[in-house]
């Protein structure tokens, strides 16, 4: 076999790889984009735990500046982490600031769930979503896992663990999106 016909067996079999690869993460409505600052938030579904049991999705919070955190019952950092949340929340919802907390539980965990928001006195929006979709979505490898959505639906800001989210420099960056002083909301 000639190396011309060798090379051109090469620039077929790579072409066809490609095709499928385009194929499969393209058409098939699967993105191999990379989460990271300045992407579009991933799509997700997660239930609302009011009583109502409605599902919500990144759609819901269009337009607005969103704190998601993916979190558990279970995982120790995310209870050290959880008060800051709730503290950023308070200084900024009257400004427009939503706060998402979607519980990665496995399901039927839901009272569980529901008996820590209380302990902790959480007033933020708390949703569950217990299959793992949501972590494959955000491609966490682990919680809590916190992504700062812009009106643009872009995330801004992530953080891979936990955080001290009434920081002074997280504040910053939540009044600046939100537009309003942080020197106003201390």
């Amino acid at each position: 076999m000639s190396s011309a016909r060798q090379w051109g067996i090469v620039a077929l079999v790579v072409a066809v790889l490609g095709g499928a690869l385009y194929a499969g993460t393209e058409l098939g409505g699967t993105s191999m984009a990379q989460v990271r600052v300045g992407s579009p938030t991933p799509e997700f579904h997660a239930t609302t735990l009011d009583g109502t049991a409605r599902t919500k999705s990144i759609a819901d919070y269009k337009g607005q500046v969103v704190l998601i955190n993916l979190w558990a019952t279970w995982c120790g950092p995310c209870v050290i982490e959880m008060p800051s949340i709730q503290r950023l929340y308070d200084r900024y919802r009257d400004a427009g600031l939503k706060v998402v907390a979607v519980a990665v539980d496995d399901p039927g965990y839901e009272q569980r769930i529901l008996d820590f928001v209380a302990e902790h006195h959480l007033t933020f929006e708390i949703l569950h979503e217990g299959t793992g979709k949501i972590e494959a979505a955000f491609q966490t490898q682990g919680i809590p896992a916190t992504f700062l959505i812009g009106r643009d639906g872009r995330i801004r800001k992530l953080n891979l663990g936990a955080a001290d989210w009434d920081s002074p420099a997280n504040r910053a960056v939540v009044a600046q999106m939100l537009g309003v002083s942080d020197t106003a909301t201390n």
